[in-house]
């Protein structure tokens, strides 16, 4: 199978599409519910807008070759194909999914949309998550794994796959992991691979490079991170080497306060990332219109201001909602909870509005509804100030809510 070398750098078809000043004129009018709501408004409104959309900048994703725009989709939710169409339209191409995600009906989704479009004018990520250590069948599972969610994609092969969520260097250096890898790659079921990692540990990223294995690095990059200079040493390390780098968890929780009330100014947050030139493209969630357009507006004038500035060094020693996944707080429980990742279940409920995200997060750690009856008062201290114990039991009930009162 003969693979492009490159994507283009622009969609031919957002012409045809919804810009961003269109866009901002039908929502204010009709209303974005309304937008949301019909299927056939919505495709009305793309097919007749005939003003070209602006380009977004694109960057180039390390030794790939690829061309990515500097805002792509992380499409972690299947139920809107019209936000999927309007961001296509808008010069977005490149869509990160994952085997996991909604059981799969997020992969089918993207399949969906794409079938019957030319391969070399979207880049589709998607990742595959296994235990660690190792099983015996480990080979066998993952091959499986890839081979449904090309089934899923309507593919025969994706433009980067990633060993999905790591989370301590040995994993990312494992050697059967790495000949899977290849093999991948071999059977061109991929055109590239890389590894994806919740965590800021700046050695994770140490140890991709020293494989020479992977072609991209999906990280967490925020203005939050309190390790912001261990981090940026290793992106650059990564860079210089070769390595792709795509950015993840750029809204920092989503919100400005503890409680998940005050909504982050995302575009920000966006721009912080971008000053870092060895960030090639972000994957936030669009989830909706107004998530979309408030990401485009971005894009389109992607210098932070000093306004913007001071607006994120005033939240930098603020109590928000995302957690640094310092690991600090589990030698602290009797229980040994991955209290880190039911924090990430909380944030995604609390400030993206995810509680069906959160749900799959929480199914995936198989934990007691009262595993925190026995203890007594937690006595797990913070970093960041979090009250621990409050936000487990606001967010453990939403494992036994119907997926259908989920968000």
């Amino acid at each position: 199978m003969k693979l492009k070398s490159r994507i283009i750098k622009s969609n031919p078809m957002r012409n045809k599409g919804i810009d961003r000043r269109n866009f901002l004129r039908i929502s204010a009018t009709t209303g974005v519910s309304t937008l949301l709501a019909s299927d056939s408004f919505a495709t009305s409104v793309t097919n007749n807008i005939q003003e070209k959309a602006s380009s977004i900048p694109v960057r180039t994703l390390g030794k790939t070759g690829i061309e990515l725009p500097i805002l792509s989709m992380g499409v972690d939710r299947p139920d809107s194909q019209n936000v999927l169409r309007v961001a296509y339209q808008s010069g977005i191409f490149h869509f990160d999914s994952a085997h996991v995600y909604q059981n799969g009906r997020n992969e089918e989704e993207l399949g969906k949309f794409f079938e019957g479009k030319q391969r070399d004018r979207f880049c589709i990520s998607t990742k595959g998550m296994f235990p660690y250590p190792l099983r015996d069948n480990f080979e066998e599972d993952i091959m499986k794994k890839l081979d449904i969610s090309l089934k899923r994609l309507k593919l025969d092969y994706v433009d980067i796959y990633y060993t999905h969520d790591i989370r301590i260097p040995e994993k990312i250096k494992d050697e059967r992991i790495l000949n899977i890898l290849k093999r991948i790659k071999e059977e061109g079921k991929a055109r590239f691979v890389g590894f994806s990692s919740h965590d800021q540990n700046p050695d994770i990223i140490h140890a991709a490079v020293d494989t020479g294995i992977y072609d991209v690095g999906l990280i967490s990059y925020n203005f939050k991170m309190k390790n912001l200079k261990e981090n940026e040493e290793a992106i650059e390390r990564a860079a210089k080497a070769g390595m792709g780098l795509i950015g993840m968890k750029t809204m920092a929780g989503g919100t400005e306060d503890a409680e998940g009330k005050i909504k982050i100014n995302g575009q920000a947050c966006l721009k912080w990332v971008w000053q870092n030139e060895y960030i090639t493209t972000v994957i936030p969630g669009l989830t909706n219109y107004n998530h979309l357009d408030e990401c485009l507006e971005a894009a389109m004038s992607p210098e932070i201001t000093p306004d913007e500035q001071h607006y994120l060094a005033v939240l930098c020693n603020r109590e928000m909602l995302y957690c640094q996944q310092c690991k600090q707080c589990i030698p602290q429980c009797p229980q040994n909870l991955p209290i880190p990742d039911i924090m990430r279940a909380y944030m995604y409920t609390y400030g993206y509005k995810h509680a069906s995200l959160s749900k799959e997060t929480l199914t995936a750690l198989t934990l007691e509804q009262d595993a925190c009856s026995t203890c007594g008062g937690c006595k797990v201290i913070c970093p960041s100030g979090f009250d621990v114990a409050k936000k487990i039991a606001a967010i453990m009930p939403v494992t036994k809510m119907p997926d259908e009162f989920l968000a």
